[in-house]
């Protein structure tokens, strides 16, 4: 389906607008080409006086006519600004609008997709096209939208006015514009593919800045600026051939536009004046015809470059609507009961689990963790950890089978209740620009000073807040890029535990912290954890050694279970990750 189908498709709620915006176009275009008709009023008054048109209307005197001339000129304009005024006002309105709501839209919907879809997707990009493209679709309802209609209203109306006052001249005039509207044809199909290859590179190159801006400090460290910037400049070249390459084609469009132009404007001049000078044709016909042909097939100069901008913004309004079709797999149930007070209950029944590239990670896996429990998963990286708290957290739904909250199916249960019963303190950590006190509190808007203090306090972050120029007033920057990886994680703890969810999900939350503060968090987890079920994944052992029960994974399996010390005394893949971590593991001599 065209863009332009697909976008009056989403725009029904302006339906109405858009009529209302178009009605303004066509009637200023109407009272726009009335002065040219008025001219030639004025001279059949001139040369005809009391035979003249105005004079057959009941107005025999000549200054009557002229007064009658004035007052029409005078009303013509007025209503032509008017509307000029009112087309204006709507399109720019529709424009920003549909630009306002196409870019909620697009991010409302980027927000509800699968967490796995982002993987195969650029941020640069999605930036690109929720910024650049959006606006670039608004720029063409801005003006674009208006100049197309007018064009085609101008040449309806014209057209009749050629044909009333001399067919034979306004079949050969209106010659030219089925070749331009060839031409228009022609070369609109090739723009839209140039154009789609200009916001393709266009977004490649938003990927490359986002990435590298954002690790700029790992380039850095590998000296790889000057890697960077000729990869960069390579795509920018790859940007600048493609929008050469349409701009050659949209160039070559307007000339060709005056020479067809040309041609219409020599056939009115030329057979019109040797039918004035026969007689055939009046001489306020003649001055008709010469100034509306100028109006009827120079707009067409113009609609070169009104044709470049629809192309690009048909092939941004592809890209916004492709993103807004892309497809959500993981849904909020309709209708779902509440969720009433959560015991923390998590059960794994019969548990399937498959990648998208069909990679199967977990088999009729069954396990429960009661309410109040803490668990720890252990085990190699790629054992099936993560995906497991993903599960829960129901960023992935399984492939088979299900995973349940007190007894209920998680697909049953309304998304914004079942997150809110849950607290992550993910290995990625990601704090806002903002304050300290705005990130801590970015769980609950509820919260009062006194509730974030206890919360860093709880995390051991509240000496080191205290330490910095404004204390829990003190911009972080952007993902807190002015804190060390340990504050940023026991900041990130802090807005876990004033969230104060019903249960807590742990996702190497001490790694990037020294043994003296993992020890403090320790003590603080183990009191905030008490009634509430845990989750926690660790590679650091000694953070999970007081776990009612630590689960070892293995391959998408769970190949041991017990408490730190059962796991010690069985000497298996636990007790040899023990050994690895406190140094007493004597590698076997090849």
């Amino acid at each position: 389906m065209h863009p332009l189908r697909r976008l009056w498709q989403y725009a029904t709620g302006w339906h109405l607008q858009i009529l209302r915006a178009t009605v303004y176009s066509a009637t200023n275009k109407l009272f726009d080409i009335a002065p040219e008709i008025l001219i030639g009023v004025a001279v059949d008054v001139v040369v005809n006086q009391d035979q003249s048109f105005v004079a057959r209307l009941g107005f025999p005197e000549p200054s009557q006519q002229i007064t009658v001339l004035a007052v029409a000129t005078f009303l013509i304009w007025a209503l032509e600004s008017l509307f000029e005024y009112l087309y204006s006002v709507n399109w720019r309105n529709l424009a920003q609008a549909i630009e306002h709501a196409l870019r909620m839209d697009t991010y409302s919907h980027v927000q509800n997709l699968d967490l796995q879809w982002f993987e195969d997707q650029g941020s640069g990009n999605l930036l690109s096209i929720m910024g650049e493209d959006v606006n670039q679709l608004e720029r063409f309802l801005d003006t674009g939208a208006n100049e197309i209609i007018q064009i085609a209203v101008s040449t309806v109306l014209i057209s009749g006015v050629f044909f009333f006052l001399d067919p034979t001249i306004a079949l050969l005039a209106l010659l030219p514009i089925p070749l331009i509207l060839l031409g228009i044809r022609f070369f609109k199909g090739r723009l839209e593919s140039k154009y789609a290859d200009v916001r393709s590179a266009a977004g490649a190159i938003s990927d490359t800045l986002a990435n590298n801006l954002g690790g700029i400090a790992t380039i850095r460290s590998f000296t790889r600026e000057e890697q960077e910037r000729a990869r960069l400049e390579t795509l920018s070249q790859g940007y600048r051939q493609a929008n050469a390459a349409a701009i050659r084609v949209s160039s070559a469009f307007i000339p060709i536009i005056r020479m067809a132009i040309l041609a219409g404007f020599l056939v009115t001049l030329v057979i019109g004046g040797f039918k004035t000078f026969s007689g055939a044709l009046e001489v306020s016909a003649y001055s008709v015809l010469i100034f509306l042909t100028q109006r009827l097939l120079w707009p067409f100069t113009r609609l070169g470059t009104t044709v470049d901008l629809f192309a690009r913004a048909m092939a941004s309004t592809e890209r916004i609507l492709n993103l807004l079709e892309a497809p959500i797999h993981i849904r909020n149930p309709s209708n779902a009961p509440a969720l009433g007070p959560v015991k923390g209950q998590i059960a794994f029944e019969k548990l399937n689990f498959e990648y998208a590239n069909g990679q199967r990670l977990f088999h009729d896996l069954n396990l429960v963790i009661e309410p109040g429990t803490m668990v720890a998963l252990v085990g190699p990286t790629g054992s099936g950890k993560t995906t497991l708290v993903k599960l829960v957290l129901r960023f992935l739904d399984p492939t088979a089978g299900k995973v349940t909250l007190d007894q209920r199916d998680l697909c049953s249960i309304d998304l914004r209740e079942l997150r809110q019963a849950m607290a992550l303190v993910s290995q990625d950590i990601y704090l806002f620009q903002g304050t300290i006190r705005e990130n801590i509190a970015f769980g609950r808007e509820d919260a009062t000073d006194a509730d974030i203090v206890a919360a860093a306090k709880a995390s051991e972050a509240h000496e080191f807040i205290l330490d910095l120029p404004q204390a829990y007033d003190t911009v972080i920057g952007e993902r807190g890029q002015r804190l060390s990886g340990g504050q940023r994680q026991r900041l990130s703890i802090a807005r876990a535990i004033l969230k104060d969810a019903p249960i807590l999900i742990f996702d190497e939350a001490t790694s990037a912290v020294d043994n003296e503060t993992e020890a403090a968090i320790q003590k603080s987890l183990n009191r905030i954890a008490k009634g509430r079920t845990t989750l926690v994944i660790a590679h650091r052992l000694s953070t999970i050694r007081h776990a009612d029960i630590i689960l070892v994974m293995e391959n998408g399996s769970i190949v041991e279970r017990g408490t730190h010390e059962a796991l010690i005394f069985q000497k298996g893949l636990y007790a040899t990750l023990w050994d690895i971590q406190t140094g007493q593991f004597t590698p076997q001599p090849e």
